[in-house]
């Protein structure tokens, strides 16, 4: 344990002396250093990601993107305002994808058609019955069978690439501390969201638990529940719908 300690403890100091050389000198040989020892990042949030994207989209692309987004961060990052890297270089390589993504325009017109009809079905439905739709009801309200109804829910999937990740985000803020307006504004937002969660039914719920709060990927959400990668993906397509319906109705009482 203590020879474990003291690698990571080494480890550390070596990154720490990279950074400090780096700020100095910017020498390309250091910023490569650096960028091989964040590059596990880049991998990781191209994982997380993976949970709704259609599998046309090439995953070497966006981890090409990704790695820009690292140096970008590496280049604008300040030691002085004591943020931790990870998180702020993660933000950086999560929007450097998700700018891919939308330069590609990779949502077709008639999906955007179908998540549209859906978002509103789930939307009126949920909001007549008061409680979280079945699939028979929704199948219903669409007008199609439980068969027609998975197909549409695994076609509109990759819709939600670009979620509630924004609103889920409890990460440290980028720039420094929250002011109190902040902090109470999260909190208000980290009760309706919690209000929202509730309301899913209980593997809708435990899939956006492991995937929003514990930060697993797709495959590893997969393994814990015993259910297919698809299966997992259609329970977080349906989660975000209905949570995107919740927030809407609440946003609308509010005017």
């Amino acid at each position: 344990m203590d020879s474990m300690n003291k690698d990571n403890d080494e480890s550390l100091t070596d990154v720490t002396s990279l950074w400090h050389s780096y700020f100095e000198h910017k020498t390309i040989e250091v910023r490569n250093q650096l960028a091989e020892h964040y590059l596990p990042l880049v991998k990781l949030v191209a994982g997380r990601l993976a949970i709704s994207l259609p599998a046309h989209v090439d995953r070497d692309d966006l981890l090409s993107s990704g790695f820009f987004g690292l140096l970008d961060a590496m280049d604008r990052y300040d030691m002085d305002r004591r943020n931790k890297f990870e998180t702020y270089a993660g933000v950086r390589i999560r929007g450097a994808m998700l700018d891919y993504l939308r330069s590609k325009d990779w949502l077709p017109v008639a999906v955007r058609q179908k998540i549209r009809r859906y978002e509103q079905a789930v939307y009126e439905l949920e909001n007549r019955l008061g409680r979280a739709a079945t699939d028979e009801e929704l199948a219903e309200e669409l007008g199609v069978d439980d068969k027609e109804l998975q197909t549409l829910e695994s076609q509109i999937s990759v819709a939600t690439v670009i979620p509630l990740d924004d609103y889920l985000r409890m990460d440290a803020p980028v720039n420094g501390d929250p002011g109190p307006s902040e902090r109470i504004e999260k909190e208000e937002l980290r009760d309706t969201l919690a209000a929202a969660i509730d309301r899913l039914p209980e593997k809708e719920k435990k899939v956006v638990a492991l995937y929003y709060y514990e930060g697993m990927t797709l495959k590893e959400i997969s393994l814990i529940l015993n259910l297919s990668e698809a299966r997992i993906s259609q329970l977080h397509t349906k989660a975000i719908f209905r949570m995107r319906g919740y927030l809407a109705r609440m946003k609308a009482s509010l005017v």
